[in-house]
């Protein structure tokens, strides 16, 4: 499972770096993402607490490497992905369309993991 197992570098990166982000400057982290819109700080801190957080537990999983969690994390990212398009289309808030837009492409790169790693496909190294 070594091609599912790199794909989750993009996603402990986005969730390290995004958090970070989020406690150390958040107004910037939300501009840079495309939001107009004001969000109170402390709660963007909240998230931005949370995500370097999840990020641990994901490069957990794949260290181990605890292989039945794989596909579970494609399926949490569908769904997260549903939530982010509905909150793009209550607010317009471009913001959710970018978040939407990370998302997916990491779902995509642990399901073509997950699929290149079933079909046998050699390690890169």
């Amino acid at each position: 499972m070594r091609w599912t197992r790199l794909s989750f570098l993009y996603l402990v990166g986005y969730l390290w770096l995004g958090g970070l982000g989020l406690l150390a400057a958040p107004g910037l982290a939300i501009r840079l993402l495309g939001s107009g819109e004001a969000y109170p700080p402390v709660l963007l801190r909240l998230i931005g607490v949370f995500m370097p957080a999840l990020g641990i537990i994901v490069a957990d999983i794949a260290r181990r490497p605890i292989e039945p969690l794989y596909p579970t994390t494609v399926i949490v990212r569908l769904v997260l992905l549903a939530i982010i398009l509905w909150l793009f289309i209550a607010s317009r808030d471009v913001l959710f369309l970018s978040l939407a837009g990370i998302v997916a492409l990491g779902m995509l790169l642990t399901g073509l993991g997950l699929i290149a790693d079933r079909a046998g496909y050699p390690d890169a190294a």
